[in-house]
This record gives structure tokens, C-alpha cells and sequence, in this order.
């Protein structure tokens, strides 16, 4: 079996931020120092507008652009190395998987990994334990139905649940 080089460079990593996140989720903090470490995580500013509610969880963090107003609750499990962008406004539910990273189908080169970003545009709201894959861009507006498995784009304004998500409503403003 081949291992992909960029294997110990992730691995590296993953393990700085781990004690940001350790220390994130196993101790009580204000919603301001909650704030400061999530932007010492992910490396840049986020909004005082933005809410997280913990445990949260993420690989890298550094990948992850927040926009206001955003709410994450519980146990949402960010795989970020391939890019996460939540526009202003969403809501991404309990036990929510953004993933935006996968192994390569070819057996001798499984260890290998591709990466798509996913994009979450604004007003979306993820219901709890949804999955979005890499590459998938959420609508604005639209709803992930809780417990689905998004593999494709979802335009605006739709509903989409189900394993594999499909539209079921059109939302009317």
C-alpha cells in the first residue's frame, strides 16, 4: 500500500490544534472566550454575533470562514482541509458533519486524499445529524431535513432530505 506524503504534514497539524480544542471543550467559558478560542482555531476573527454551542469539533480549523449571525449547536463535526464557508445566518443543527475531504477509490492508493470545499450560503438551516460531502454548495435559504445525506448541490429556496437528499418542497417567500 502507498501512503500519501501530505499524510505526516496533516497529521502535524491536526495535533496543534488539538489542545486549542481541548481546552475549548473541556472547560467552562463565556460566550466571548468561547469566541476568542474558536478565533485563535480557525485563525481569523469571529463575529461577536456568532454562537457555538460545545462540544464542537474540527481536524484543522484554519479552513473555516464564518460569517454573522451564525449559529452551531452541539457536536458539529467539522473536517475543514478542504475549505468550510457558512455565509450569514445559518444555523447548522446538533451533530451536524461538514466533511470535505475523501479517500481515493484505487486500492493501492486508498491512503491517498481529495478535497472539495462545501459551502453553506446564507439563511441556510442544516438539520441535526445531516451530512454534507466535499464539494457541495447549500443554497440560500434552503433546509438539509435532519438525519440526511447531501452528495450534490442544493439550489435555493428547497427543502432536500433523505439519504441520498432530494428536493421534496420549493420555499415560497
Amino acid at each position: 500500500m502507498v501512503s500519501d506524503p501530505i499524510f505526516e504534514e496533516i497529521h502535524h497539524l491536526q495535533e496543534e490544534n488539538e489542545e486549542r480544542l481541548v481546552h475549548l471543550n473541556h472547560a467552562f467559558h463565556s460566550k466571548q472566550e468561547r469566541n476568542q478560542i474558536l478565533s485563535d482555531i480557525i485563525g481569523a476573527k469571529i463575529d461577536d454575533t456568532v454562537t457555538v454551542l460545545l462540544p464542537f469539533h474540527t481536524d484543522f480549523g484554519k479552513h473555516i470562514t464564518l460569517g454573522k449571525h451564525v449559529f452551531i449547536n452541539r457536536n458539529a463535526m467539522f473536517v475543514d482541509l478542504g475549505g468550510i464557508t457558512l455565509d450569514d445566518h445559518v444555523l447548522i443543527g446538533p451533530r451536524v458533519n461538514l466533511i470535505t475531504v475523501n479517500h481515493l477509490l484505487e486500492p493501492t492508493n486508498r491512503r491517498g486524499l481529495f478535497t472539495k470545499p462545501i459551502h453553506i450560503k446564507k439563511n441556510a438551516w442544516i438539520g441535526a445529524a445531516a451530512t454534507i460531502l466535499p464539494g457541495v454548495t447549500i443554497g440560500e435559504n434552503s433546509v438539509v431535513g435532519a438525519g440526511s445525506l447531501v452528495t450534490k448541490d442544493v439550489p435555493d429556496n428547497v427543502i432536500v432530505v433523505g439519504s441520498p437528499a432530494k428536493i421534496t418542497k420549493k420555499i415560497e417567500s
